[in-house]
């Protein structure tokens, strides 16, 4: 298929798919004349893969040709690959925006982890990230104890075995499936946490909550339009992105 016929495939603007290409997100087509190329199924995949990261999974697109590499290493085993996902997702915390001293907080994540007999090296991100939260949360006056989490910690253990339970046993895994199962069920797991949180905050305190559907929705805020004058040569910004189309109120009919 031609590039166009690719973009109408997938939902993807042909300036941006010429843009993943250059950026080596995207393999080049096969070429067929000048400036001319065709794309298969493979590219469908991919496209539709680099979507779901950067919309749904909110992953800037560092992350997901970092994660494009992993799925495309063909010696790294299945484990590696999930390791190597963790790694890239949910990296250690930028030394600027972390607590500098959680190391009473490490020791009792590190006993934790130990106590529920899971077997992750020392370096997993996720150990860091949890003595931050710690630490964070008594910053802030919050009494949390390291145990208040085991009820997380089955329910996690529970979630992540039903996803494995998706791989299939006895065929070649879909190395990209897996990581974008990885990705992707935890912005549901978030998605569910939060409607089941306010469905029983409205529950507790008072429903008020209006019924599905008829809440008002948020008026849009029109976007600045990049300048075009003299200052930089009559062209809009760089990294203006594409025009934003406004929606226009509906005239009141009298």
């Amino acid at each position: 298929m031609r590039i166009s016929d690719l973009s109408r495939r997938t939902g993807v603007p042909v300036a941006t798919i010429k843009f993943y290409l250059r950026e080596g997100l995207l393999p080049p087509g096969r070429p067929t004349g000048r400036n001319q190329a065709q794309y298969g199924e493979a590219h469908c995949r991919r496209l539709l893969f680099i979507r779901a990261m950067t919309g749904i999974g909110q992953l800037d697109l560092s992350t997901v040709l970092e994660l494009l590499a992993a799925i495309e290493d063909g010696e790294l085993s299945l484990p590696g690959l999930y390791q190597r996902t963790n790694r890239v997702v949910y990296p250690d915390l930028d030394s600027s925006k972390a607590i500098d001293d959680v190391a009473a907080e490490r020791d009792e994540v590190d006993r934790f982890i130990d106590e529920r007999g899971w077997r992750v090296g020392p370096d997993v991100p996720g150990r860091n990230r949890l003595a931050q939260v710690l630490a964070a949360l008594r910053q802030l006056g919050c009494d949390c104890q390291v145990d208040f989490f085991q009820p997380y910690a089955q329910l996690a253990e529970e979630y992540a075995e039903r996803e494995l339970s998706l791989l299939p046993r006895d065929e070649e895994i879909e190395r990209a499936a897996a990581v974008a199962r990885a990705v992707l069920l935890d912005v549901a797991l978030a998605a569910l946490r939060g409607i089941a949180q306010e469905h029983l905050v409205n529950q507790r305190f008072g429903d008020t909550a209006p019924p599905s559907g008829t809440v008002e929705p948020i008026p849009p805020i029109s976007p600045r339009r990049p300048s075009t004058g003299a200052a930089n040569g009559g062209h809009a910004a760089r990294n203006a992105g594409p025009p934003v189309e406004v929606p226009r109120r509906p005239r009141r009919i009298r």
